[in-house]
C-alpha cells in the first residue's frame, strides 16, 4: 500500500468516527424528540429530562443543592437541565463511537438509558403508574433505531466506482462506506426528531389549557376581613430600597418542579385527615370560596436565604384560615390535649412539607391561600391553593399546589427537607440587609443614604442599628410598621468620606432578641450573621 493509499485510510477512519459520534448525538435527539412527543399524550412530567432532572434533585445532598439555589437562583433548574442534556450529549457521542464496532452495543446503551428514564419516572413521588415509562421507552426504542441504521450505512461498501473513476477513487470507495445513504438518513431522522420534540414542546405547553381556562375565569371575592391599607410612610422614598410589596413576577420562587404544575381549579380537591381529625374533610376549590376569606400582608423568607440574600419578598395574601379548617375536622392544637403536633402538607408534585401544629393553630394568620396582590396565584406560586404560613420557614410551611394535608406527629414521619438533613422545626430568623448602597458601590463624598429591609415576622422589628467601619452602631430611623408579619424598611443619613468602608447592619425585634453576629450556613435552620457591604468613596 502506497504512503498516497494510507493517508486516504486514515482520513477515512477519522471520517467515519466522527460521523459515528454524529450518528450517537443524532441517536439521542431521536430518543428525546419523540420522548417528549409521547409525554404530551401521558403527562408533561413523565418527559425522561424531567423525570431524570426530579430524580437527581431528590438524591442530591442538601449542601449541594443549597450551593445550586446560591449560585443559580431560581434559573437551578435550568442549569440541572442543560447539565443532564450535555452529559446525554457526552454519552450518546460515545455510543456512536461504539456501534462503529459493536453496533447492537452500541443500541444497546440507547435502550439503557431509556430504562434509566423509565426507572426515574415511576418512582417520582407524584408518578401516575408505568404508563409514565411510555415516553422514555419510546423515545429509547426509537433513538436506537436511528443508531443501527445509521452506523450500518456507515460500515456498508459503497457501490464500486466505473471504469472511468479517477485513479484515486478506487481506494477510498474500496474502503468506504454509503455516503448517500447515510446523508439521506441523517438529515430524515434529524428532520423528523426535531419535530417531534418541537410538537412534544408545544403540546405539552397548551396541556395546561383547563388549568389557565379556570385562572382566568376567576374573580377574587371580597374578603370578609379585608387587609387594612398600608400606612403612609410604611414605603421609603429612597431609590435602591426593595418596595414594600413584591410584584408578583419579581417574588422569589424556590421548589423542586422542574416543570410547574398547571391544576385545573374546577377538579382540586384538598383532603384533611389524620390523627385527631374526627371528622375528615374534603374540600372543592368553590367550598374554599364560600368559606370567610381573610386578606394579610405577610412576608415569606426562604431557608436558602444566605445572609444579604434576595429570597425574601412581602405580599398581600387573600385565603381561609387554616386553623378555622383544623378546627372544623376536631383537631386541637398539642398544648391543648390534642394527639398531632406535625401538619404534612403534600403537593400535587409529591412535595411534603410538614408544619407544627401548634404554630399553625396559636392565631396567626396562617392561611390557605388563593390570591396573592389582588390576583389568583400565579402557577409558579402555587395556584390553584397553597399554605402561608408566618413566621416559618417556607420549607416547613409554604406548601404550594397543595392537596393533601394530614395530621401526625413528628416522631412517626419525616418530610422531604427532613429527610434531606433540614430541622423539623423552623422559625424565621431575625435578619437585617442592605439593599443601598449596593456592594462594591462608589458613592461621592457627602451624605449618602444606607438603607434596607428588616424582618422577624411574626415578632416584628423593634430597632435597626448600623455602624460604619468599627465605630459605634447608630440607630437607623425605621419606615412605618405594616403588620408584625411583614418586613420593615429603615434608613440612615451617612457623611462619606473618601476612600474604602465598611458598612454594617443589625437588627432587634419585638421580643428583645439582638440578631447574631454569629455566621452560620443555611443548613439546617437558616442563616444567621450581620449582613455587611465594602464601598469605596470616591
Amino acid at each position: 500500500m502506497t504512503d498516497h493509499e494510507q493517508h486516504i485510510r486514515q482520513r477515512i477512519g477519522w471520517t467515519r468516527l466522527a460521523l459515528g459520534a454524529v450518528s450517537g448525538l443524532l441517536a439521542g435527539l431521536a430518543a428525546l424528540g419523540f420522548a417528549e412527543l409521547v409525554s404530551a399524550a401521558v403527562r408533561p412530567q413523565s418527559s425522561p429530562v424531567v423525570a431524570v432532572g426530579g430524580a437527581a434533585i431528590d438524591r442530591t445532598p442538601a449542601a449541594v443543592k443549597d450551593w445550586a439555589i446560591r449560585h443559580f437562583g431560581t434559573n437551578d433548574k435550568l442549569f440541572l437541565q442543560l447539565g443532564i442534556l450535555a452529559v446525554l450529549a457526552l454519552f450518546a457521542l460515545f455510543l456512536g463511537c461504539v456501534a462503529l464496532r459493536f453496533r447492537r452495543v452500541g443500541a444497546a446503551g440507547v435502550l439503557l438509558f431509556g430504562a434509566v428514564g423509565a426507572t426515574a419516572a415511576t418512582s417520582r413521588p407524584d408518578s401516575t403508574g408505568l404508563s409514565d415509562a411510555l415516553p422514555s421507552v419510546t423515545g429509547a426504542l426509537v433513538g436506537a433505531a436511528v443508531l443501527y441504521v445509521l452506523v450500518g450505512r456507515l460500515t456498508r461498501r459503497a457501490p464500486a466506482p466505473p471504469p472511468a473513476a479517477s485513479p484515486h477513487e478506487g481506494p477510498a470507495s474500496g474502503t468506504g462506506w454509503d455516503r448517500r445513504g447515510f446523508v439521506i438518513a441523517a438529515t430524515a431522522a434529524a428532520a423528523a426528531s426535531a419535530g417531534a420534540g418541537v410538537l412534544g414542546r408545544t403540546l405539552n405547553a397548551s396541556s395546561g389549557r383547563n388549568a389557565v381556562a379556570s385562572r382566568n375565569g376567576l374573580a377574587l371575592p371580597r374578603p370578609a376581613s379585608a387587609a387594612p391599607a398600608v400606612p403612609k410612610g410604611a414605603q421609603l422614598r429612597i431609590p435602591g430600597v426593595s418596595p414594600f410589596t413584591t410584584p408578583n413576577g419579581d417574588f422569589y420562587r424556590v421548589d423542586t418542579a422542574l416543570v410547574v404544575p398547571k391544576v385545573d381549579a374546577t377538579t382540586w380537591r384538598l383532603r384533611i385527615h389524620g390523627t385527631g381529625v374526627r371528622r375528615p374533610l374534603t374540600l372543592s376549590f368553590d367550598d374554599l370560596l364560600r368559606r370567610e376569606l381573610i386578606e394579610r400582608d405577610i412576608t415569606l423568607t426562604c431557608v436558602s436565604n444566605e445572609v444579604g440574600g434576595p429570597y425574601v419578598g412581602n405580599a398581600r395574601w387573600i385565603g381561609v384560615r387554616l386553623a378555622d379548617l383544623l378546627a372544623e375536622c376536631g383537631v386541637r392544637r398539642p398544648s391543648r390535649g390534642g394527639p398531632a403536633d406535625q401538619l404534612v402538607a403534600r403537593s400535587v408534585d409529591g412535595m411534603t412539607i410538614g408544619s407544627p401544629v401548634e404554630d399553625v393553630m396559636d392565631g396567626r394568620d396562617a392561611l390557605l391561600a388563593i390570591g396573592m396582590n389582588g390576583e389568583p396565584l400565579p402557577f409558579a406560586h402555587g395556584f390553584p391553593v397553597r399554605m402561608v404560613v408566618p413566621g416559618l420557614y417556607g420549607f416547613v410551611s409554604a406548601c404550594k399546589w397543595i392537596k393533601d394535608i394530614e395530621l401526625t406527629t413528628f416522631d412517626s414521619y419525616d418530610p422531604y427537607w427532613v429527610k434531606r438533613g433540614w430541622a423539623r422545626r423552623a422559625p424565621i430568623k431575625t435578619e437585617s440587609r442592605i439593599d443601598t448602597p449596593k456592594p462594591f458601590a462608589r458613592p461621592k463624598t457627602g451624605t449618602v443614604m444606607i438603607a434596607g429591609v428588616a424582618w422577624a415576622q411574626h415578632r416584628g422589628i423593634d430597632k435597626v442599628e448600623v455602624r460604619v467601619d468599627d465605630g459605634p452602631w447608630q440607630r437607623a430611623r425605621l419606615a412605618a410598621e405594616d403588620t408584625r408579619d411583614t418586613w420593615r424598611q429603615w434608613s440612615l443619613p451617612w457623611q462619606a468620606t473618601k476612600g474604602g468602608h465598611t458598612l454594617t447592619v443589625r437588627a432587634t425585634d419585638r421580643t428583645g432578641e439582638r440578631q447574631t453576629e454569629k455566621r452560620t450556613h443555611t443548613i439546617p435552620d437558616g442563616a444567621s450573621g450581620w449582613h455587611s457591604v465594602v464601598v469605596t468613596v470616591d
